[in-house]
C-alpha cells in the first residue's frame, strides 16, 4: 500500500552493504546528515541490514532493511512510492540508472532528472551544452582505439592548441568521459611523454576526455535548484591530491574566503541553469587560475547533478534546513527567492585513513 505522505530515502553504498571503510565513512555522513534534515517528514528508508540497530531510533523513520544492492530492490518495488530523495554517483551509471527506474514508475524525485544526470555526467557533454561565456578549458574527446590510432590523434590536437599560443609551454590532462571523484587523471606535461602506457589506465575502448591543463586553486560551489533556477550556498576549497596518475579528493573547507567568490557562484548558477533539469541539492567544480594575465580568472570543470560531500560540512553551519527546503521547493511551496542562504562558521571535513571527520573551525 502507498503512503502518499512518505518520502522514499536511501544512499546507494549504505542500502546496497558497501563494505570498503573509506567509502562508506562518507556515505554515512552524508544519509545521516540528510535523516537529520527531513525529520519533519515521514520517511521510508532503504538501508542494509546491517545499520538495524542505527536508525530503530528515529520516530519519523521506517526502515526497509535489505540485503542486497539498491538498484535490484528499487526494479521490483519503486512503484510503491510517490517521492524520493537519494544519494548516489556516477559510478557504473548507479545516478542515471536510479533516476531512470524511478521516473518509469512515475516517483517524484526531489533529485535531477534523468536526463539531467546523463549529461552532466559526460565531461564532453557538459562541455557542449553549456553557453560560451562559461569559461572552461579546451576540451576534445577520444576513444582508445585498440590499433592505436589515438596517440596521433593526442600529438595532432597538442600540436593544434600549442599553434595557438606558442610562447606557453601547453600540458595536457587526460580523464575518463564519465568519471568521479578525480579517478583515473592523467597529466601530460610534455606531449613527448605521451606514450602507449596510458593503456594501462584506459584500455582499448575507453572514452575519454583530454583538456588543457590549468593551474590553480580547486574549489566548487555548492547550490539550490529547482530544476530552471538555481541558487549558490557556499564556495568551498577542494583537497585534491594528484599522485602516480592518480587524483583524490581528500575533502574540503567552507566557507572559503576568495575575491572571486561572486565570479565563481555566477558561473556556477549559469552552468546549472544551462541544463534543464539539474535540481536538488547540487555542485559544480571550478578552479581560481593561478595565471593572473589569463583573460579568466575562474574556470568551470564539471558539473555534479547530486548531493556532494560538502553537504555534510553545510549541514552544520547552515542557518536554514537544506533537505526541507528542497522537498518544499520543488513541491512549489516556496520558492528559491525565499530561501535564506546564510551560513554561521566554519567547517572542514576531510578523509583520514578509513574516516571523514568533520570539525568545526
Amino acid at each position: 500500500m502507498i503512503n502518499d505522505d512518505s518520502i522514499l530515502v536511501f544512499e546507494y553504498f549504505t542500502a546496497s552493504g558497501e563494505k570498503d571503510k573509506c567509502i562508506i565513512s562518507e556515505a554515512e555522513a552524508l544519509i545521516f546528515a540528510l535523516l537529520k534534515d527531513l525529520s519533519d517528514f515521514d520517511v521510508d528508508l532503504v538501508i542494509n541490514k546491517s545499520y538495524e540497530n542505527v536508525v530503530k531510533d528515529y520516530e519519523n523513520v521506517n526502515p526497509i532493511l535489505i540485503d542486497c544492492d539498491v538498484i535490484d530492490w528499487l526494479e521490483d518495488n519503486a512503484a510503491n512510492f510517490n517521492k524520493a530523495i537519494f544519494i548516489a554517483a556516477e559510478n557504473n551509471n548507479n545516478l542515471y540508472n536510479i533516476t531512470k527506474i524511478l521516473e518509469e514508475n512515475n516517483v517524484k524525485t526531489y533529485t535531477s532528472s534523468a536526463e539531467a544526470c546523463l549529461k552532466s555526467s559526460d565531461k564532453y557533454e557538459t562541455y557542449e551544452a553549456l553557453p560560451n561565456d562559461v569559461p572552461q578549458p579546451r576540451s576534445f574527446r577520444f576513444k582508445i582505439d585498440p590499433k592505436g590510432y589515438w596517440k596521433r590523434a593526442i600529438e595532432n590536437l597538442h600540436e593544434k592548441w600549442q599553434a595557438e599560443d606558442p610562447l606557453t609551454p601547453l600540458k595536457l590532462i587526460i580523464k575518463p568521459l564519465v568519471g568521479v571523484d578525480c579517478e583515473d587523471i592523467v597529466i601530460i606535461e610534455d606531449i613527448k611523454d605521451l606514450s602507449y602506457d596510458l593503456e594501462q589506465i584506459f584500455p582499448p575502448g575507453s572514452r575519454i576526455i583530454v583538456q588543457e591543463y590549468i593551474e590553480g586553486t580547486d574549489i566548487s560551489v555548492s547550490l539550490i535548484s529547482d530544476g530552471k533556477k538555481a541558487i549558490p550556498i557556499s564556495l568551498n576549497q577542494q583537497f585534491v591530491e594528484l599522485k602516480n596518475n592518480k587524483g583524490t579528493y581528500e575533502g574540503g573547507k567552507l566557507p572559503y574566503e576568495s575575491k572571486y567568490e561572486q565570479e565563481a557562484f555566477e558561473i556556477a548558477t549559469k552552468a546549472v541553469e544551462a541544463i534543464d533539469g539539474i535540481k536538488g541539492f547540487v555542485g559544480v567544480d571550478l578552479l581560481i587560475n593561478a595565471d593572473e594575465k589569463d583573460i579568466y580568472s575562474v574556470y568551470l570543470l564539471e558539473i555534479n547533478s547530486r548531493f556532494t560531500t560538502p553537504y555534510v560540512g553545510l549541514s552544520k553551519v547552515a542557518n536554514f534546513n537544506i533537505g526541507k527546503s528542497i522537498i518544499e521547493l520543488i513541491d512549489g511551496k516556496i520558492t528559491i527567492d525565499d530561501i535564506d542562504v546564510s551560513l554561521d562558521g566554519e567547517v572542514e571535513f576531510k578523509k583520514s585513513g578509513d574516516l571523514l571527520e568533520i570539525r568545526r573551525i
